[in-house]
């Protein structure tokens, strides 16, 4: 009976470990598979960081943000996010007109997927950035100081994370005084 309930415990820490990042033998990151099962933070239509608006009459991304399980519970319960965090950005194309949707836009194909990974061992200042695209294999980290790692470092809300637009944690955010106030959170 004790070795079923060890193995029990064991199995049960090892699972809640499993849905954190993983990584190759040569440091990329394994691609995460079950994204679509995380945790859903928000999804945006048509966002831009920078000047440049779309052109006229180009349709609008929807930009959908997944987190993993495990890296969620922590956050909610402190605040912070822990090593082995992964966010996932997925970037689909959006439709107006289909079967009988006649305003509005929907989501159809993706288009990209990006990874925005903590790991305090691995990488300078905490966080790195992946653009795993479509090949669903492992991807090598960013090169420092791109494009995604200096905006989210000067916008971030909270350790680099664009908590000002995941709703439901701005409140725990706020309560644990880890809100950072940017321009876009103000």
């Amino acid at each position: 009976m004790k070795t079923l309930a060890l193995f029990l415990v064991v199995g049960s820490v090892c699972l809640a470990a499993s849905d954190k990042a993983a990584f190759t033998r040569d440091g990329e990151l394994e691609y995460p598979s079950d994204y679509r099962q995380w945790t859903f933070l928000s999804s945006g239509l048509g966002m831009t960081y920078g000047p440049n608006a779309p052109a006229a009459g180009t349709p609008l991304r929807f930009d959908n943000v997944f987190v993993n399980p495990s890296s969620y519970r922590e956050f909610m319960k402190t605040g912070t996010w822990p090593d082995g965090t992964v966010m996932i950005l997925e970037v689909r194309e959006s439709q107006t007109k289909g079967s009988i949707n006649q305003h509005g836009s929907f989501q159809t194909r993706v288009i990209g997927i990006e990874a925005h990974v903590k790991d305090s061992r691995r990488f300078k200042g905490d966080w790195a950035f992946f653009n795993i695209g479509l090949k669903k294999t492992p991807s090598k980290v960013m090169a420092p100081g791109n494009n995604c790692q200096t905006c989210h470092e000067a916008h971030g809300s909270v350790d680099t994370t664009f908590v000002q637009f995941y709703p439901d944690l701005i409140p725990v955010a706020e309560k644990f005084g880890r809100m950072k106030r940017t321009a876009a959170a103000q």
